[in-house]
């Protein structure tokens, strides 16, 4: 995994994925901390790093397109996949490396609350809180980037396809407000959920009669808690949201509270990711 690791490290500094990404960042980044800062006279250092969390939607694509899909145009994608390296080690390799230079970028940024404390105080406990739930959610968005980047043929569409994926975390918290709340439309929300699961659960195994038998089970459970408590069915809909929200949990660390609960959900959620990145490559190995 070490080697890998190197390798990926130069790839990003002799190559100018990893010099684009670190431009774009500190770019915008220097942009908006001279505006809402500076210009303005704010100290509230927190609340810039909290405003950041839009810009993963442009840097993220631009760091994670290329970690697969390069394999796959230079044609050495069954070379890594047929050779004596773990996939595990793969992946983790290629993570950590982009990782690493998110990191990078975000180490430069510690420049910023340096200056400002020259002219006023700081929170520093909010300040350092806030950091580490930057770096958490951004590992968890550049985990999202490395199972598109090997799902996607082309650097464009893994850029583009990343791009839409992480969107779609920043507007759970816009819809859920909006979203039905009664018994029927909670019904229909698990059911649809259990729907996506049978699907992967035949696209696994292509087993009809196993599928089937899962779904019947299921389809009686969920008659017996219909009649027995269909008050749980109740604003579900928006909870599952709420619970799958990134940028939700992000806000007890912008408050300088190091959530354990949040830690846990955003390196599961990492975790998550790239266990699918690693079983989708194992189906590749092996077709």
């Amino acid at each position: 995994m070490l080697a890998l690791l190197k390798k990926e490290l130069k790839t990003y500094f002799l190559t100018p994925t990893g010099w684009i990404f670190l431009a774009v960042f500190l770019l915008v980044s220097g942009l908006i901390y001279t505006l809402q800062l500076v210009f303005a006279q704010s100290p509230d250092y927190a609340g810039y790093l909290s405003g950041l969390l839009f810009l993963f939607l442009l840097v993220v694509p631009l760091l994670t397109m290329r970690i697969f899909t390069d394999e796959k145009r230079f044609r050495t994608d069954q070379l890594l996949l047929t050779g004596p390296a773990r996939l595990w080690d793969i992946v983790l390799g290629k993570f950590l490396a982009a990782l690493a230079v998110f990191l990078i970028a975000a180490a430069v940024t510690f420049i910023y609350p340096i200056l400002l404390s020259f002219h006023g105080r700081l929170d520093w406990p909010v300040i350092i809180g806030t950091y580490a739930g930057f770096i958490l959610i951004g590992s968890a968005f550049i985990a999202v980037g490395v199972f598109v980047s090997q799902a996607v043929e082309g650097v464009v569409g893994a850029a583009i396809l990343t791009f839409c994926a992480l969107i779609v975390t920043f507007f759970i918290d816009f819809l859920r407000p909006y979203m039905p709340a009664t018994e029927f439309a909670g019904l229909v929300w698990v059911a649809l959920l259990a729907g996506i699961a049978l699907a992967r659960l035949y696209s696994a195994g292509r087993n009809w009669a196993v599928t089937a038998i899962v779904a019947a089970a299921f389809a009686a459970a969920l008659a017996v808690l219909w009649f027995v408590s269909r008050g749980l069915f109740a604003g579900l809909i928006g909870e599952t949201l709420s619970w799958i929200s990134l940028t939700n949990r992000f806000r007890p660390f912008a408050m300088g509270i190091l959530s354990l609960d949040a830690v846990l959900y955003y390196l599961s959620f990492s975790a998550f990711f790239l266990f699918l990145t690693v079983q989708s490559l194992e189906k590749q190995r092996w077709s």
